[in-house]
């Protein structure tokens, strides 16, 4: 149901270490690189659970035969932060299909929120390979509405993939209690224990977006 990557040695750890580094998130292009060269680890990692169908390439002296993986892959993501991370996914899952999703918090004064999910573009998700690439997972709250919008509009995954760089304790209880353990995996980079009242992970690597993409309103 989990995999947490650096729980082993891995070289994302060096890309983890280099997001969480106050001293070297300024360089905004890094940052995004580095969330980029995550997904394209994840996206490997993925790659070794799909289903594979043995398939005959024809070489310049002869004929291969190459085990291919025979699945239809969407990678979906939650704007903006995911964007990078997203693309990592892309570089290797290139003729996978695709699927964005609008959501945030709305905060009250007492630092309660609401998930707002306000854009859904995604092509048809029936029996498909769905991968949710989003950067952080905290409450879990934003990741169980973006699945249960995507599922609504556009069908029932064959199974779904979700990709975090660093998560919460709490977030993946969480998205466990109210994702099929039979049809869902997740998969974190690193997994942190607490979490701030305004629930920010904790040590984490502070707000995604805006270390990739410049502060906000």
């Amino acid at each position: 149901m989990v995999t947490v990557l650096d729980r082993e040695n891995t070289i994302l750890n060096r890309f983890i270490a280099q997001m969480r580094d106050v001293t070297v998130q300024g360089d905004s292009m890094r940052f995004r690189r580095n969330l980029e060269r995550a997904g394209e680890i994840m996206a490997y990692e993925i790659s070794k659970t799909l289903e594979y169908q043995p398939r005959s390439i024809e070489t310049p002296l002869g004929e291969a035969e190459i085990m291919m993986p025979d699945e239809e892959i969407v990678v979906a993501t939650i704007l903006r932060a995911g964007l990078p991370f997203h693309q990592g996914f892309l570089n290797y899952f290139d003729n996978a299909q695709n699927a964005f999703v609008s959501a945030y918090r709305k905060y009250s004064k007492d630092n309660s929120f609401n998930i707002k999910v306000e854009y859904i573009s995604t092509c048809e998700l029936t029996g498909k390979t769905l991968i949710i690439a989003d950067p952080m997972l905290a409450t879990g709250s934003s990741l169980v509405m973006t699945y249960n919008a995507l599922v609504e509009k556009a069908g029932m995954p064959k199974f779904t993939h979700v990709a975090t760089v660093i998560g919460s304790e709490e977030g993946v209880e969480y998205a466990k209690k109210h994702l099929s353990a039979n049809n869902c995996k997740i998969w974190c980079g690193s997994l942190d224990a607490e979490m701030t009242v305004k629930s920010y992970i904790v040590p984490g690597m502070g707000d995604a977006g805006d270390l990739a993409y410049g502060e906000k309103l």
